[in-house]
């Protein structure tokens, strides 16, 4: 489907339920680029559930978001129930703002919601010639090592860095072998998940997206992904003032109230140490890696970043390919007046 046509739908949809026309073309445009980079765990397939808690109120439509200053470079938002995306892009855009004043920009974020692909948020600092951290945490998914009950979230982890390239270098991922909205696509679709990445609620191994969603998720590396799991639900939780230790909201399957997710952005000048030097170092360890020797059937080392410019262009130019299932949604949604 035409890219401008969907987004026009998504825009009106959201429109409709109540969004501002800003925080509408926000919320849109964030989950058409999930769609366009090949992520569509985090595009369409979840408009149903921003819709559902805009309708019961767990989204605030008309937030009165409050920026508390702490210091030049410190600031710390109450997003007031906003939607996620609209509460993480003015947090990026203060954080970026910060380090803009004095080299580093720290921004803490509670009451907010889920905000699709954090490396829409670190995208905005490279693009300012910055390096970001994003951290943001989530529902109860992983079991903490050495427990057999979900606790932590998927708790997404992000790092970008401009490259002097057009493409820059940016790592979006989580604590969770696989993220949670795939599995969710995939019980939607019918179709099976990855041997190793879930247990079931009796602590099986499980191909069920079902029987997964119903079980754990497996952390990254054993105890040391579940260690960083930990990591990000005390700085994006404890640290902001955000639900923490397993009390952040399901979005799908819990009504029962806002779901309170902390996000926390760290920024600071590409510069800050060395410089100009900085660009010319990157391009170079780039480069230094991309030219290694490769294992059999392998053509290109890539770096974070590469595939997903890679999937955009292709997408931006053929369109959006939406599955039968989920433009049945979307339609419906549209249909309401």
């Amino acid at each position: 489907m035409n890219n401008k046509k969907i987004k026009k739908i998504v825009k009106n949809i959201f429109i409709k339920y109540g969004l501002s026309k800003a925080h509408a073309e926000t919320s849109s445009n964030y989950l058409i680029q999930a769609e366009l980079v090949g992520a569509p765990s985090h595009g369409l397939a979840r408009l149903k559930m921003y819709c559902n808690r805009i309708k019961k109120k767990l989204i605030n439509c008309k937030p009165k978001i409050k920026i508390k200053k702490i210091s030049q470079s410190i600031s710390h938002i109450d997003a007031n129930n906003a939607i996620g995306f609209v509460a993480a892009d003015i947090g990026i855009k203060k954080a970026i703002s910060n380090a803009k004043k004095t080299g580093i920009g720290l921004v803490g974020i509670k009451n907010s919601g889920h905000y699709g692909l954090s490396s829409f948020y670190a995208e905005q600092a490279v693009k300012k010639n910055m390096i970001v951290w994003c951290f943001t945490n989530a529902p109860p998914a992983i079991a903490p090592y050495g427990s057999k009950k979900a606790l932590f979230g998927t708790n997404p982890i992000c790092f970008g860095t401009p490259t002097g390239n057009k493409v820059p270098f940016i790592l979006d991922t989580s604590a969770s072998i696989i993220n949670r909205g795939k599995i969710r696509v995939a019980e939607k679709l019918g179709h099976k998940i990855p041997f190793g990445v879930a247990l079931d609620k009796n602590g099986n191994p499980t191909t069920n997206a079902t029987k997964a969603l119903e079980g754990v998720q497996l952390p990254i590396a054993g105890f040391k992904g579940s260690g960083l799991a930990w990591m990000v639900d005390i700085l994006s939780g404890v640290l902001t003032g955000a639900n923490h230790g397993g009390k952040v909201k399901d979005p799908f399957n819990d009504l029962t109230g806002p779901q309170n997710v902390g996000h926390l952005f760290i920024v600071i000048k590409a510069n800050i140490f060395v410089g100009r030097s900085y660009l010319s170092q990157i391009k170079k360890n780039l480069k230094t890696i991309k030219k290694l020797p490769k294992v059999n059937n392998i053509k290109n080392i890539y770096y974070p970043g590469e595939n997903k410019y890679a999937n955009y262009k292709k997408n931006f130019k053929k369109g959006i390919v939406i599955p039968k299932n989920i433009l049945k949604e979307i339609n419906k949604l549209n249909a309401i007046k």
